[in-house]
């Protein structure tokens, strides 16, 4: 008996009716060339490069065999150009759903051996299905971009698909996670998506993000470049603070996002995960009374103080490199996740400047759209002095930083370590702008400003009409002290809640978390704030 077949649109021949087992080894059949990709040529040119493929790097995000597709088999229906004769599936960009940690998370990876990752109309519709089902389920999206930008010979229909990215980046924005890993080219308006999101991570070598290409800018500016010269990893990482991290490797970079999603929550409406802790709650850091100075002009490693508060020493810094004066990370305190905002002595004495306030006000909107309570540690001689920082807006960004705690409705506590001045000392969540509770150490030092300049101003004329000018300033400078900023002034004022021991630090902060946990406050109804910008 002669077995019929009829032929598909696209040439294959299929079973007739009736014959299922025919139709689902023919489905198995097209999945097998969908998994497989374009080529084998085209994955070893990819493997060349010292970059994984689409499959390979979501197989790294998630838990093993926790992946679930959607919409492997799209095609694109354009034409021209040639287009309609290379019509492969998934056109060029994998989506979908899988678990980490056990966690729902939703993914989209671009596909460089097709199209070179080029978005076009349908692969713009796959991402903007996966975005939307995110949104509604509650759960973090994570992309891996390696694309060429938007496909040149669908025109305008590829610019729209970006658009409705942008689209949904922003209105997922503070509701869900949302985080970029870029393992290759983004250039042009493909740019914009990652800066929408929460976190941008970065692979040295094989990723760079820029608005226009070296090309453009040797030709437009005379200036010669190379591509990671002009938007590679350390560049983004160190200079612009685009990339929050930086790894060597995808590995590491990929395995780095698996652990900061478990730092956070799937969505608004949750709280992070807990953790189980060993360290114990009411472990005493004596480590802490050498670790930092009395003596306000030695310098030291805030990294140092994090540790031996935090849960078994370790924590997430973010923006680790870019403006390194203030320290941004995500750690536990008896396996409870908080936000740790911090001056970096050891670098420009810890003053806030124009990029160290637009990082830390970042940081803290993050953490108070995800319920992260913010636990700020302060030693802050004030805002760098200078033309520049003047001229650069210095007012308009530290006010930024400013308004993001003002704003925060989360837990909060800030504790002075040593030097707390000005008007850093208030921006940096001091109890006058809403803090919950603020604690001290003995070595603490609140004041307008420090001891010489304070006493070279009130004590101006004094000064000047001394026989010994030098020994009435050392006079006046120790009466200020003595008077205005010893440990005690401002807790017999209110304006801190406890001087503490601090071996103590994090037991207190551990305890005053735990009864900060069901804080609840409301904001005043609007549509929204106008902050600084």
């Amino acid at each position: 008996m002669t077995t019929i077949t009829q032929a598909t649109p696209h040439g294959r021949a299929t079973p007739p009716d009736g014959e299922a087992y025919g139709r689902v080894a023919e489905l198995h059949a097209i999945r097998e060339q969908v998994r497989r990709g374009p080529s084998e040529r085209a994955t070893e040119a990819q493997h060349a490069k010292g970059k994984l493929t689409a499959r390979e790097r979501i197989e790294l995000l998630l838990d093993e065999g926790s992946f679930h597709e959607v919409e492997p088999l799209r095609r694109h229906r354009a034409s021209g150009f040639g287009l309609e004769a290379k019509r492969p599936y998934t056109d060029g960009v994998i989506t979908g759903w899988g678990t980490v940690h056990g966690r729902t998370v939703f993914v989209y990876a671009h596909d460089f051996r097709i199209f070179g990752g080029a978005l076009g109309e349908a692969h713009a519709q796959k991402i903007h299905k996966i975005m939307d089902k995110a949104i509604a389920a509650g759960a973090p999206l994570v992309s891996l971009n390696d694309g060429a930008g938007a496909r040149i010979q669908e025109g305008v229909s590829a610019l729209a698909g970006y658009g409705g990215i942008f689209q949904r980046n922003t209105r997922a924005s503070g509701v869900i996670p949302q985080i970029s890993v870029m393992l290759g080219p983004c250039a042009g308006g493909a740019a914009y998506s990652p800066a929408l999101t929460d976190f941008v991570f970065m692979v040295r070598e094989t990723s760079q993000m820029f608005i226009t290409g070296p090309d453009v800018v040797q030709a437009v500016t005379g200036e010669k470049v190379s591509q990671n010269g002009l938007g590679g990893a350390d560049v983004h990482a160190e200079t612009s603070g685009v990339a929050h991290f930086a790894y060597d490797d995808e590995q590491s970079c990929i395995e780095e996002v698996r652990y900061l999603l478990s730092l956070l929550p799937s969505n608004n409406r949750q709280m992070p995960p807990v953790a189980d802790c060993q360290d114990p709650a009411d472990r005493r850091a004596e480590a802490l009374l050498s670790l930092v100075p009395v003596d306000g002009s030695r310098p030291y490693d805030m990294r140092k103080v994090i540790e031996e508060i935090v849960d078994d020493g370790d924590f997430l810094e973010v923006h680790e490199r870019w403006a390194k004066n203030v320290l941004c990370a995500l750690a536990r305190l008896d396996g409870q996740v908080v936000g740790l905002v911090a001056n970096q002595p050891q670098v420009l004495a810890g003053v806030l400047d124009i990029e160290a306030s637009e990082k830390a006000a970042r940081f803290v909107q993050m953490c108070d759209a995800f319920n992260i309570p913010l636990v700020t540690l302060l030693d802050v001689p004030g805002f760098l002095p200078g033309v520049d920082q003047e001229h650069g807006g210095i007012i308009r960004h530290g006010a930024k930083l400013l308004y993001a705690y003002c704003n925060a409705t989360v837990p909060r506590i800030s504790l002075i370590l040593r030097k707390a001045y000005g008007g850093a000392y208030i921006v940096m969540d001091s109890q006058s702008i809403g803090a919950d509770l603020t604690y001290a150490w003995p070595t603490n030092e609140i004041a307008v400003m420090g001891a010489e300049g304070a006493a070279n101003v009130i004590f101006r004329r004094q000064i000047a009409e001394a026989d010994d000018p030098d020994e009435m300033r050392a006079a006046m400078v120790k009466e200020y002290k003595s008077e205005l900023m010893h440990p005690y002034y401002a807790a017999e004022r209110g304006l801190v809640d406890d001087v503490i021991d601090p071996a103590e630090t994090r037991e207190v902060l551990i305890r005053s978390l735990a009864m900060l946990r069901t804080k609840h406050a409301d904001l005043p109804s609007r549509k929204h704030g106008n902050p600084p910008t």
